[in-house]
């Protein structure tokens, strides 16, 4: 590692415990390493002299830290230093029982202003980078994905070709069998350890396939174990979350923005948001495809990675419904969506709808249950202005318009009722 206090692991026992931390993450070994040794260098001690410290005094100097630090650093980090300093103290066996206040430990003053963007602001971001740079933020603004799932902190592994088992390589063109297209998340990719999946947009499926057929003419022989995203040079076989970070980056602050890389997430996740609004997904599709624990993800990992066929197309009709709201760029009306929107077109002009109502109507993102009732409130709404109030129905019949808001009167001869609207 290159880090400042990297010197520290020469001590066996700090090497113990760095490697222990490392076990359940890289990121927060190298963190607490960094955050231990500053510690340290500020009071001029080593850890072994910190760990040796007396009870009073161990708690007095932290307290001391608090105070001189929480003026001028968030209390986010100062409370990752008292972390470090703890996970080191226990180690040592050492536990320190009084509480440590920290003001501020919740406030994020560099998110304050941040926001996720709008559609035309990500087209912006989109446009402002090269091909790499283009998949990179269409991964996590269209898939959910994190950062770390292109590619690992360490730089030995990352999203892969194989990740994406709807893609077809053939003679140097990139094609997708289904689109939107499933992409993989392996367990050793995800934050939470444990294999899950996602989909790629139309939109995405474009910038994907542009990128890597640019890679293919430049002389690149592309295999199931290629990396998605590969990195400027050649020392690592994967591209590193540090670098994955800087080059989205750039691409926000060329668009014009301040905001982090991580905003893009939140866009997925926001966008997606509206569209269960809508009724256009379940939350837990969505859940699921941000990686997060949940029902969906219980039942996939039980069985071993598989879930049914009819589930999977499910997600994937859902997720295509849903991409509208995550795509800059409109995707094609298939041809059976023109016929289903020139049917509820027909139907709303029967109904009693005027033309210049439809066309003000996105029919397409309605489910069919809105669009069902929204033709069942007009048609009762028609009825009482004609002056029907009550109607003759086969009493196989009753059930199904009770559900409409009718009420039963009474029965007939012949297995007839008589149905009213109760107003």
């Amino acid at each position: 590692m290159r880090s400042k206090y990297a010197y520290l692991l020469a001590d066996p026992d700090v090497k113990r415990w760095y490697n222990n931390v490392a076990r359940g993450s890289n990121v927060t070994a190298d963190v607490y390493l960094r955050r231990l040794g500053n510690f340290c260098e500020i009071y001029k001690l080593t850890p072994n002299a910190l760990a040796s410290m007396d009870d009073v005094k161990l708690y007095n100097l932290l307290m001391d830290f608090v105070s001189s630090r929480e003026k001028e650093f968030a209390g986010s980090y100062i409370k990752s230093t008292i972390k470090a300093v703890k996970s080191w103290l226990s180690h040592n066996h050492r536990e320190l029982k009084g509480k440590i206040k920290i003001r501020g430990v919740e406030d994020t003053p560099s998110l304050k202003d941040e926001r996720v963007p709008t559609k035309d602001e990500l087209r912006r971001i989109f446009f402002s980078g090269d091909k790499k740079a283009r998949v990179a933020c269409v991964l996590i603004a269209h898939s959910g994905l994190r950062i770390e799932t292109l590619g690992n902190y360490s730089g030995d592994d990352g999203l892969r070709i194989k990740d994406f088992p709807e893609i077809e390589v053939k003679d140097g063109v990139i094609e997708f069998k289904k689109i939107p297209t499933i992409a993989i998340v392996r367990k050793e990719l995800s934050k939470a350890r444990h294999q899950y999946f996602t989909f790629l947009s139309e939109e995405g499926c474009e910038y994907l396939k542009d990128y890597l057929e640019e890679r293919i003419r430049s002389g690149e022989k592309l295999t199931l174990d290629s990396p998605i995203i590969t990195p400027k040079l050649k020392m690592k076989p994967f591209i590193r979350a540090i670098n994955i970070g800087d080059i989205i980056r750039s691409a926000i602050r060329k668009a014009g923005f301040s905001w982090r890389p991580y905003v893009l997430r939140s866009y997925f996740d926001t966008q997606l948001m509206l569209a269960e609004s809508k009724g256009l997904v379940l939350r837990d599709y969505r859940q699921f495809w941000m990686g997060h624990k949940g029902d969906i993800e219980n039942r996939y990992t039980t069985n071993k990675q598989k879930l049914p066929e009819s589930v999977i197309e499910d997600m994937r009709e859902a997720y295509r419904r849903s991409q509208e709201y995550l795509q800059t760029t409109r995707a094609e009306v298939t041809s059976e969506e023109k016929v289903k929107e020139s049917f509820r077109k027909q139907l709303l002009l029967v109904a009693g709808f005027k033309k210049e109502e439809i066309e003000k109507m996105d029919l397409l993102s309605l489910s069919d249950e809105e669009f069902q009732s929204m033709v069942r409130q007009k048609l009762l709404g028609a009825m009482i202005n004609n002056g029907a109030k009550q109607k003759v129905v086969g009493i196989n019949e009753v059930e199904a318009y009770l559900s409409q808001g009718w009420e039963f009167v009474a029965s007939l001869p012949n297995n007839k009722a008589i149905m009213k609207i109760p107003f």
